[in-house]
């Protein structure tokens, strides 16, 4: 009786350890399949924001080589810098920043918030008092005595949304 008894828990061992092994092999090759699966979906969801990114900045002058051209003496991040901080430095002004085109509203200046450089001649400005935003396209000159000049081209103020 005793033979028989370790002959059927032998045989039950066996068993569970045979289908313990095929349970975790093919758990295994399941995860590998899921994980491929996932970091190839992730490949594809990177290449598709790459994609978009490059279409967003088709306007830039970062990526636009022909207006690179128009500055192959200076520096591209440099020069962006430069006419950003120029720009800028019109906010201070007590009445806002003069380009933005607008006057004082509800006691509050106009000032420039964000700045996209699109080529070697135009910038496209976001600019706000607090209460209305709006945007201005602008021309830039880079002067012979290495001064900005602006000058606006078009500028539109947002009506205020009402909720």
């Amino acid at each position: 009786m005793k033979k028989q008894l370790f002959l059927y828990l032998f045989i039950i061992s066996a068993l569970i350890n045979v289908f313990t092994f095929m349970y975790f092999s093919k758990k295994d090759s399941a995860m590998e399949k899921h994980f491929e699966k996932s970091m190839l979906q992730k490949k594809d969801s990177i290449n598709l924001l790459y994609n978009k990114n490059i279409d967003a900045n088709y306007f830039s002058l970062e990526y636009n080589d022909n207006a690179q051209n128009y500055f192959k003496n200076y520096d591209i991040t440099e020069l962006s810098k430069k006419v950003s901080d120029a720009l800028m430095s019109y906010n201070d002004s007590p009445n806002g920043n003069k380009f933005v085109d607008q006057p004082r509203m509800d006691g509050q200046k106009f000032i420039v918030n964000k700045i996209k450089l699109l080529n070697h001649r135009w910038i496209i400005a976001d600019y706000s008092n607090g209460n209305l935003w709006g945007e201005v396209l602008l021309k830039y000159f880079i002067n012979d005595d290495q001064t900005i000049s602006f000058e606006t081209m078009q500028s539109i103020l947002y009506p205020k949304a009402k909720y």
